[in-house]
C-alpha cells in the first residue's frame, strides 16, 4: 500500500499541484471565516464545500470548471436548508437522505458536472446531519458556504490555475443504456436500497451517529461501475477507517481540540487526501478519519467509544452496499471491464495515429489530448480491473491473466507518452514512411476491438527499411510487441478480456 502511494507515476505532478493548491484553498476558506467571525460549526461546512469544490469539480476546462462551481451552492444550499428544517422530523428526515442518495448517484448520467452536483447536494445534507444543524443556523452555514466557494475559487482558478493552457481530455463516460440497461439507473437502485440498510441499522447502533452508515454506503458507490469495484471499495472503506481510527487514538485523543496541532494534523490530512485519492482509496479514507477524528475533537465530543462506533458504522455501510449490488439489479465485472480496455485499446491507435500525422507534417495534428484522455481511461481500467487483482480473489490465472493486461497497457501508455513527446519536437524530423508502423498498430487494435467475423482485412504492409533509425519508430515497435503480447492474454473472439472473469 505504501508503495503504491509514493512510488506511483505522477505526470505532470498532478497529484502533488492539487494536493498543495487543497491544503492552501481550504486553510484559506476556513481561516477567512474566522476572520469574519463565523462560528466553529460555520467554518467546518465552509470548509467542507471548499473541499468539495476542489475535489469533486473535474470538468475537462476550465471553464466548464468554474461553471460547475458555479452552481454548487444553487444544488447544496436548499438541500441543507431542507435538511434543518427536517432536523426534529426522523422520518421525513430519513426519507429525503434516501431520495438524495439517489439523486445523486442518477445525476453521474450528466457526466462530470452531474456527479459533482450529486456529491455536494449529498455531502451538504450529510454535514447537516453531523452539525445537528436547525434552520436558526442556516443564514450563517449559507453565507460560510458561499464565502468559501468564493476564496476556494480565487485560488484555483486566479492564484493557481495550473490547468490552463494544458490539453483538454474527454472525461471517460460511463457505458450507456435505455431505462434498466443504463448503469447510473440501476445504480442509484443500487445506492437506495443499501442506504436504506444501512440506515435502518445504523440507527440501531446509534440514534446520533447514524449518517456515518449511509455515508459510508454513499461513498462506496461513488467512482465505481461493477459489483466487483463495489465491493472492493467496501473492503477498502472499512481498512482505511480502521487504520485512520489508530491515528484517532495516537493523536486525536491526546491533542482533544487543540487548536495548533488539531489545525497541523488537518492540514496534512487534506493533503493526504488530495494526494492518494487517485492511487489508493483506503489511504485517502485513512486521511478522512484521521481529518474526522480531528475535527470531531475540535468539537469537543471525541472519546475511544465515539471512535468503536465509527469502525462499526462503516463496516455497516459497506455491508449494505456489498448486499445491494449483489442482489438490486447486479452489473458484472466483465461487462465493464471489457468496455473501459476496449475503449483504451481505441485510445492507444488515436494517440499513434496523430503523433504519425504530427511528424508527417499534417496541420492540426495533435496527439496530447489523446494522451491525456488516455491516462484517464487507464485508471478506469485499473479500477475496473481490481476486483481481479485483490490480494483475497482466488483464481490465480485470472489475476495473473489481468496483473499481465495491466503491465501491458502501462508498457502500451508509456510508448504513446514517449511518442507524443518526440512528435511534439520542433526538431524532430517528418518522415511519412512511419505510416507502415503506424497501420501495424492500427491493425493490432482492430484485431483487439473487433469480433473477428466483421474484421476487415488488410493487405498487410511492411515497414520502410529507411525510417527503422527514426527515434519515433522504436515506439512504434514497443508500442506493436505491447499489443501482440495482449493478444497471447486475451480472447477477444469472446470480447473476454481477462478470460472471462467475472
Amino acid at each position: 500500500m505504501l508503495k503504491r502511494v509514493f512510488v506511483a507515476p505522477d505526470p505532470g505532478r498532478l497529484r502533488l499541484r492539487s494536493a498543495t493548491r487543497a491544503v492552501i484553498g481550504i486553510s484559506s476558506a476556513v481561516a477567512v471565516c474566522g476572520l469574519v467571525g463565523h462560528s466553529l460549526s460555520a467554518a467546518v461546512v465552509g470548509g467542507l464545500a471548499a473541499l468539495l469544490a476542489l475535489f469533486t469539480v473535474l470538468d475537462p476546462t476550465v471553464r466548464g470548471q468554474a461553471v460547475t462551481t458555479a452552481l454548487l451552492p444553487v444544488v447544496g444550499l436548499p438541500v441543507l436548508a431542507v435538511a434543518a428544517a427536517l432536523h426534529d422530523y426522523p422520518l421525513a428526515r430519513d426519507l429525503t437522505f434516501l431520495a438524495v442518495v439517489g439523486a445523486g448517484v442518477y445525476a453521474r448520467r450528466w457526466g462530470p458536472r452531474g456527479h459533482s452536483l450529486g456529491v455536494f447536494a449529498f455531502m451538504t445534507f450529510f454535514a447537516a446531519q453531523f452539525l445537528h444543524t436547525v434552520p436558526g443556523q442556516l443564514p450563517e452555514l449559507a453565507m460560510a458556504v458561499l464565502l468559501s466557494l468564493c476564496v476556494s475559487s480565487a485560488v484555483r482558478f486566479g492564484l493557481w490555475c495550473y490547468e490552463r493552457g494544458r490539453p483538454v481530455a474527454a472525461a471517460p463516460a460511463l457505458p450507456q443504456g435505455r431505462g434498466l440497461g443504463r448503469v447510473t439507473t440501476r445504480q442509484a437502485l443500487q445506492a437506495a436500497a443499501g442506504a436504506a440498510f444501512a440506515l435502518g441499522v445504523g440507527q440501531l447502533l446509534s440514534d446520533q451517529r447514524w449518517y456515518w452508515a449511509v455515508g459510508a454506503t454513499w461513498w462506496v458507490f461513488v467512482n465505481t461501475v461493477s459489483r466487483g469495484e463495489t465491493l472492493v471499495r467496501g473492503f477498502r472503506r472499512v481498512l482505511g477507517t480502521v487504520l485512520g481510527i489508530v491515528v484517532g487514538f495516537a493523536v486525536a485523543l491526546p491533542v482533544q481540540g487543540a487548536a495548533v496541532p488539531t489545525a497541523l494534523v488537518v492540514a496534512v490530512s487534506v493533503f493526504g487526501i488530495f494526494y492518494t485519492a487517485a492511487v489508493s482509496y483506503s489511504w485517502m479514507m485513512f486521511f478522512v478519519t484521521a481529518m474526522a477524528s480531528m475535527l470531531y475533537g475540535l468539537l469537543g465530543v471525541l472519546d475511544a467509544s465515539l471512535l468503536g462506533l465509527r469502525v462499526a458504522e462503516t463496516a455497516v455501510g459497506a455491508l449494505g452496499a456489498a448486499l445491494a449490488v449483489l442482489i438490486v439489479l447486479p452489473v458484472t465485472t466483465h461487462a465493464v471491464t471489457d468496455e473501459w480496455i476496449r475503449r483504451a485499446l481505441r485510445c492507444v491507435h488515436a494517440c499513434t495515429a496523430e503523433a504519425a500525422a504530427r511528424l508527417a507534417g499534417t496541420p492540426g495534428a495533435d496527439p496530447e489530448p489523446h494522451v491525456a484522455e488516455l491516462e484517464s481511461l487507464l485508471a478506469r481500467v485499473r479500477l475496473a480491473v481490481s476486483p481481479l487483482v485483490h490480494p483475497l480473489h482466488r483464481g490465480r490465472e485470472r489475476k495473473a491473466r489481468a496483473h499481465g493486461v495491466l503491465a501491458l497497457l502501462d508498457d502500451c501508455a508509456r510508448e504513446v507518452r514517449s511518442l507524443a513527446e518526440i512528435a511534439a519536437d520542433p526538431d524532430a524530423s517528418h518522415d511519412a514512411r512511419l505510416a507502415a508502423a503506424c497501420w501495424r498498430v492500427e491493425a493490432a487494435v482492430e484485431a483487439l476491438t473487433t469480433p473477428r467475423g466483421s474484421r476487415q482485412e488488410r493487405e498487410p504492409q511492411t515497414s520502410d527499411p529507411l525510417a527503422v533509425g527514426h527515434p519515433a519508430l522504436a515506439h512504434l515497435n514497443g508500442l506493436e510487441r505491447a499489443l501482440e503480447a495482449m493478444a497471447g492474454h486475451t480472447k477477444p473472439e469472446e470480447a473476454a478480456y481477462l478470460g472471462g472473469a467475472r
